[in-house]
C-alpha cells in the first residue's frame, strides 16, 4: 500500500514512521511529505533512506492513505485537496475534530462509525484518547455521568521546541538571557508546573480543557456526558498522566470494574497499592497501551470512582492511534 505521512520531519511524523515500521503496515511505497523548506531533505524507515517530497508530488502519487501531522492550518488547506483526488487522510490536528461531517476516531472505542466515504478522519487530542481508551467499558456498563479531570501533560505534547526549553534549563539551570535555548513556554518549565495548555477561551478554560469536553461526548456518542478538565504542563517526557473522577448512574463494585479494565482493549492494569505499583509516565514510555490505576472509590458522593490514567502522547496519543485507524480501514477493506 501506498502510503503518505505529511509532517515527516516533526515529533509526530517521526513517530508515526516508526510505529508504522514496528506494526509492519504493509507499505508498499512512502511519501515523507513537509514543508517546502524540507523537500529534498531524507527522513529513514526501515534502514533506508527517503526523500521528503511536496504536497502537489504526494497528491500527484496518488498514496491510498496519507497520515497528516502538520498543523490545522496546513490541515485545512491541504486534506480536502488529497480527498478530492481520492486519497484517505486522518489527520491529528485539531482541524477536522469538532466538524459534525467529520469522524472523530479512536479505534478501541467508535471504529465502528467509519465507511469508505470517510476521506477525511481526525485523530482525536492525545489527552481526550487515553481517557476515553479506559472509560468506554465502563460507560458501557454503569453509564456515565460526569468526568472531573485533572491533566499532568508532557513536554513533548507541545513539540521538539519545549523538549530543547527543558533540557535547556535542566542542563543550564538558569533562564537563557541570550537565546541559548528557545522558549516555547512564557515560563520555565524545568522545577515549574505551568497551569496552562494552549490559549484561555471567554469562559476561563483553555483551548485544550474545552477540547477534552467536546471531543469525550462526540468520540463516545453521549451528549448527556458531562465534563470539567483543568489540564496542566509537568517537565516529564514519557507521556501524558490524568487523575479522573468519573460518576455513574449505577452502582459498581471495584473488583468487577478491575475486571471489565483488564479486558478491555488498549488497556494495561497497574493497581497494586501495597507493593506501590502504579501507572508512570517512565513506564508508558515508547508503549501503545493505555495504563490504569489507582483504581479507588470515591467516599464522598454515590457511584463514584477516582482512577489515574497514563499513556505515552507520542504514541497512543497521536501516532498509534492514527496508524490504528488506517490498519482498521485496510482490514474492512474501505481504503481504496
Amino acid at each position: 500500500m501506498k502510503v503518505a505521512v505529511v509532517g515527516a520531519t516533526g515529533l509526530v511524523g517521526t513517530k508515526m514512521l516508526q510505529v508504522l515500521a514496528e506494526r509492519n503496515f504493509p507499505v508498499t511505497e512512502l511519501l515523507p511529505v513537509a514543508s517546502e523548506k524540507s523537500v529534498g531533505k531524507e527522513v529513514e524507515y526501515k534502514g533506508k533512506k527517503f526523500k521528503v517530497v511536496s504536497m502537489t508530488d504526494a497528491i500527484a502519487a496518488k498514496p491510498a492513505v496519507a497520515l497528516f501531522s502538520a498543523g490545522g492550518s496546513t490541515s485545512l488547506e491541504w486534506a480536502p485537496k488529497f480527498a478530492e483526488a481520492g486519497i484517505t487522510v486522518i489527520d491529528n490536528s485539531s482541524a477536522w475534530r469538532m466538524d459534525p461531517t467529520k469522524k472523530l476516531v479512536v479505534p478501541e472505542v467508535n471504529a465502528h462509525v467509519l465507511s469508505a466515504a470517510d476521506k477525511i478522519i481526525a485523530n482525536p487530542n492525545c489527552s481526550t484518547i487515553q481517557m476515553v481508551v479506559a472509560l468506554q467499558p465502563l460507560h458501557k456498563k454503569y453509564n456515565i455521568n460526569r468526568i472531573v479531570v485533572s491533566t499532568y501533560q508532557s513536554v513533548t505534547g507541545t513539540g521538539k521546541k519545549a523538549v530543547d526549553q527543558l533540557m535547556g534549563e535542566r542542563q543550564k539551570a538558569v533562564k537563557s538571557a541570550n537565546g541559548e535555548y528557545p522558549m516555547a513556554y512564557k515560563y520555565p518549565i524545568d522545577l515549574n508546573v505551568i497551569p496552562q495548555i494552549d490559549v484561555f477561551l471567554d469562559n476561563g478554560y483553555t483551548k485544550e480543557e474545552m477540547k477534552m469536553v467536546n471531543e469525550t461526548k462526540k468520540i463516545m456518542g453521549d451528549d448527556a456526558i458531562r465534563v470539567t478538565a483543568t489540564t496542566v504542563r509537568i517537565p516529564v517526557m514519557g507521556g501524558h498522566s490524568e487523575s479522573v473522577n468519573v460518576e455513574f448512574s449505577k452502582d459498581y463494585e471495584l473488583g468487577e470494574v478491575k475486571q471489565l479494565l483488564q479486558t478491555a482493549p488498549g488497556v494495561v492494569v497497574v493497581d497494586d497499592p501495597a507493593n506501590q505499583q502504579y501507572p508512570m509516565p517512565m513506564d508508558a514510555h515508547e508503549k501503545d497501551e493505555v495504563f490504569v490505576g489507582r483504581l479507588r472509590r470515591d467516599e464522598t458522593q454515590p457511584n463514584t470512582l477516582n482512577m489515574w490514567i497514563v499513556s505515552d502522547n507520542l504514541r497512543k496519543g497521536a501516532a498509534t492511534n492514527a496508524v490504528q485507524i488506517a490498519e482498521y480501514l485496510m482490514g474492512k477493506g474501505l481504503l481504496k
